[in-house]
């Protein structure tokens, strides 16, 4: 087995980031239930706020059944810009600390603090300073896990929501794994959880007391990786310049549509805010994808892989085309997308991409 790389990980993550910018801004909502995205007719939540999540209301759940679970549920549209300004600011304050900074989305992110600018040994102490920054030069709220990977301090950091933080020592990495239900587990999302449930594996300790042939048996590729993660080994390091793997654009429709022919526009819309998006990346792709959602909420995906790179609003609107009428519609839609994937990035990138850091700790590792 591999011997864990000991690292100071911070993973920050905004605390219901698209809805608290909005009571940010709009002090009239303040207090109330609030849903980014959706309505009580169509849509889909997007994020919802710590009021709404009380009554059961969640990001990806339907409009109609966030309504249902929140009469009172307030509906605000989604202000992608705004977030985008404010995530800015945010990251600004991260690079005060280190330049190894790695975003996963708007709103949250790794850092690797091992060595940093303040010459700070405690990570928890730059965690605690980073998140008063953020209330203070921002006026929202940020959650924190601490520890010595990115694995758990991805967990950690869901611990204490929403305004808290854990710290997850060397020492204390076992137990606290051992302790965890599975369903916490970074990467365990709900089929394979149940799977794991059927299987008499509830907790990290019924999970690490399994063998390796026996979680690869039943997990395939994925068994090696829970074998690893239960016994604190991940040694991913923080990648500050994560390549783009894919580019995508979809629409949900007003009324749900049962023609391909109706369909069309619409598909020509979404290619070409693509075309916008890619141009803006300065990128291009073969693999062009169709995402297809029915009225019943299941989805569907096309993909045609081509020869050559395309990023031109036409040529990927004809390959969407094909690929919608490639076979028979199973319902009618509420909405369709369109992504462009094995991108001309990773040429570039790995010319323009600085070595990753790996430190094996040779000190204490302080709170």
């Amino acid at each position: 087995m591999e011997v864990p790389v000991l690292r100071k990980i911070i993973h920050v993550d905004m605390d219901a980031f698209y809805a608290s910018v909005e009571q940010m801004d709009f002090p009239e909502l303040r207090g109330k239930p609030l849903a980014v995205g959706g309505n009580e007719t169509r849509g889909v939540v997007s994020a919802a706020s710590y009021e709404a999540r009380k009554f059961g209301v969640r990001s990806a759940m339907s409009g109609i059944q966030a309504k249902r679970n929140c009469p009172e549920l307030i509906f605000v549209p989604p202000r992608f810009d705004r977030y985008k300004e404010i995530s800015k600011k945010i990251r600004k304050i991260f690079f005060d600390y280190t330049d190894l900074v790695e975003p996963l989305s708007l709103d949250e992110a790794y850092l690797d603090v091992t060595e940093n600018k303040k010459n700070n040994p405690s990570a928890s102490l730059i965690a605690e300073e980073i998140r008063l920054r953020i209330f203070n030069e921002v006026g929202l709220t940020a959650s924190a896990g601490i520890s010595v990977n990115k694995f758990i301090a991805k967990i950690a950091s869901d611990y204490n929501k929403p305004n808290g933080q854990k710290t997850v020592n060397p020492g204390e990495v076992l137990d606290f794994l051992e302790k965890l239900d599975v369903k916490k587990f970074y990467g365990v999302g709900k089929v394979t959880a149940d799977k794991m449930y059927q299987l008499g594996i509830f907790t990290g300790l019924d999970l690490k007391e399994k063998t390796l042939e026996f979680l690869e048996k039943n997990f395939g590729n994925s068994g090696k990786h829970y074998y690893q993660i239960v016994r604190g080994v991940h040694n991913s390091a923080v990648k500050p310049n994560r390549k783009i793997k894919s580019i995508g654009a979809e629409r949900t429709f007003n009324e749900n549509l049962s023609s391909e022919i109706y369909m069309e526009d619409r598909l020509f819309n979404i290619a070409t805010e693509l075309d916008r998006r890619l141009h803006k990346s300065k990128i291009s792709g073969k693999t062009i994808t169709l995402k297809i959602k029915y009225s019943d909420f299941s989805l569907q995906t096309r993909s045609k892989t081509l020869q050559y790179f395309i990023a031109d609003k036409d040529l990927i609107f004809e390959v969407a085309k094909d690929l919608l009428y490639q076979e028979r519609l199973k319902n009618s839609v509420r909405l369709l997308g369109i992504s462009v994937n094995n991108l001309n990035n990773e040429e570039k990138k790995e010319k323009e991409m600085p070595k990753s850091v790996s430190v094996q700790l040779r000190f204490e590792f302080k709170e």
